[in-house]
């Protein structure tokens, strides 16, 4: 898939991003370009570059889920406000990474709410005090435990918190009316999640995390993933939920049988595909394996 395509569909997780020297990432993403896809009369997707953006459009204001960076929120904004002339009332983070989150401070003055998780509000804390920026950070000013719901129009968004995945501090957040949900980052759509161990991320909890997901949702839920691998969407149904949480325990299946096997940490991450999981392809294969590693050998 061309490189347009590639950062429209999927985005660039910060990882990523680090790979990748000046002269390369300026000429990658010198043709970036952003997508809105409506999936109702109100509700719809933006994708330039990072985790997907949801957005919906109500008399009493606009709610925005997750706000990539701030050379891109800006495109969004400016997208929103041709469609309407209503404040924005609510904007929701899926987790703290910078590529769903860094772009908040485009909103700053503009939105009334900011909210999260209380964990991923602490993780967006420490990360920007590590990395100096606190002064471009725009943080939760409002956070929740295990359930937040609030009726805004016509439409009751609910946010669920089940347990450590991706992070610590990730939310599923449904549209109940709409029956659409945002899942950020808990899937990634046939492509090697980055699993944030920094931040509390456990893939046994993630397995745990996604059964409940996929007991509570219907089969005619519409999912919303952060990232989608080269020729997938970020727009999923159940099974690719329930096959991304088959994915994971074939992650820990493999390196648990490949550590019993004497096999060392750089031995495992030679692989080139998860046993069982064979749609899961390109690079980053690494990323879970040594997540797994060390979950499986310190806990």
């Amino acid at each position: 898939m061309q490189r347009r395509s590639f950062i429209r569909n999927t985005g660039l997780t910060l990882a990523a991003l680090s790979l990748l020297n000046k002269d390369t990432l300026a000429a990658f993403l010198s043709d970036q370009t952003y997508n809105i896809r409506m999936l109702t009369d109100n509700i719809g997707i933006f994708t330039e570059k990072g985790g997907t953006i949801l957005f919906m459009l109500t008399k009493e204001g606009t709610v925005v889920v997750d706000s990539q960076f701030p050379e891109t929120a800006p495109h969004l904004i400016g997208e929103i406000k041709k469609k309407t002339d209503k404040p924005f009332r609510l904007l929701i983070n899926t987790h703290h990474h910078a590529d769903h989150t860094s772009g908040n401070i485009a909103f700053k003055d503009l939105v009334k709410n900011v909210l999260a998780h209380e964990n991923s509000k602490i993780n967006q804390q420490v990360v920007a005090v590590k990395n100096k920026n606190e002064d471009k950070q725009l943080y939760p000013n409002q956070t929740f435990g295990s359930t937040w719901c609030e009726k805004i129009g016509r439409e009751e968004i609910c946010l669920q918190y089940y347990g450590a995945g991706h992070t610590n501090g990730d939310a599923f957040i449904h549209f109940k009316k709409a029956d659409i949900v945002h899942v950020g980052d808990l899937v990634f759509n046939r492509r090697h999640p980055y699993v944030d161990r920094s931040a509390g991320a456990n893939i046994s909890s993630w397995i745990d995390v996604l059964d409940k997901a996929t007991g509570t949702f219907k089969e005619k839920t519409t999912f919303i993933s952060g990232h989608a691998g080269d020729g997938y969407d970020v727009i999923l149904k159940k099974a690719d939920v329930i096959a991304f949480r088959d994915y994971l325990s074939n992650v820990l299946k493999f390196t648990s049988e490949e550590i019993k096997a004497g096999k060392t940490i750089d031995e495992i991450v030679k692989a080139t595909e998860i046993p069982g999981s064979p749609e899961w392809k390109g690079d980053g294969i690494d990323r879970p394996l040594r997540a797994a590693f060390e979950e499986l050998s310190n806990g």
